[in-house]
């Protein structure tokens, strides 16, 4: 609380049906240190966030209304590229996971979970969150031993020395960079660079990865900038220092 009363924690949104395992969530993050409040489907959601923004949306898929997490996801994600967005899923089921993360969502989470994961994937997604202005505000952007040029469309050692890039490598990069801290599927990556000189097959963007982490990574063999999301695709991570 500031000195006038105002509630300045993190404003998180619970969207699930079940009243008891929302109040439940909502009593669980307030007392966590957030600022929760919950509502039961998409109208609800679409009102409180003009009310009051939140910095994170808990978004179950499964939603009455006619509306389910995937489209609330959208729309949330078109509003603003910052919002985190956690969706929690049916236990084991992978494809919902992917789609979730197609459509913008930052993490997801299966149910049944323990609270304290729900609570450390929260702090990351926010802290995730709070950094990626400033990882896609400059037209160069720092991905492992390099520096990236979007306006120049290159790509440089840190140590000076130029590194070739083709045009499909730099869009490849370009993307991740714009993204950072987010899981991109690898459907979703074909299907975005592969009109310019990606060959469209399954694993060309796993390829292309490979070539690009051994040109920016310091230990290609062990990637810490452009890291394998599981059972999705690849994220962009940027460097702490």
């Amino acid at each position: 609380m500031t000195a006038r009363g105002k509630d300045t924690r993190p404003h998180i949104i619970v969207v699930e049906d079940e009243a008891f395992q929302r109040e439940t969530l909502v009593e669980y993050l307030d007392a966590n240190g957030y600022r929760a409040s919950g509502v039961e489907a998409g109208a609800a959601l679409r009102k409180l966030v003009e009310k009051d923004p939140p910095a994170l949306v808990l978004l179950d898929l499964r939603l009455p209304g006619g509306e389910d997490g995937f489209a609330l996801a959208r729309w949330l994600r078109e509003r603003s590229a910052k919002v985190g967005i956690i969706m929690v899923t049916a236990s084991g089921d992978t494809v919902d996971r992917v789609v979730g993360l197609e459509t913008g969502a930052d993490d997801y989470i299966a149910k049944p979970f323990e609270p304290r994961e729900l609570l450390a994937r929260v702090k990351a997604v926010l802290r995730r969150a709070g950094g990626a202005s400033a990882a896609t505000g400059s037209p160069r952007v720092r991905i492992g031993r390099c520096l990236l040029d979007l306006e120049t469309r290159t790509l440089k050692a840190l140590s000076g020395e130029d590194i070739p890039l083709r045009a499909g490598e730099f869009e490849l990069l370009k993307l991740l960079a714009q993204n950072p801290n987010r899981a991109l599927t690898r459907d979703w990556l074909l299907e975005t660079v592969s009109h310019r000189e990606m060959d469209v097959f399954d694993r060309a963007i796993d390829i292309r990865i490979l070539r690009l982490r051994r040109k920016v990574e310091i230990d290609p063999a062990r990637p810490t900038s452009i890291r394998t999301v599981r059972g999705a695709g690849y994220m962009f991570v940027p460097p702490d220092d």
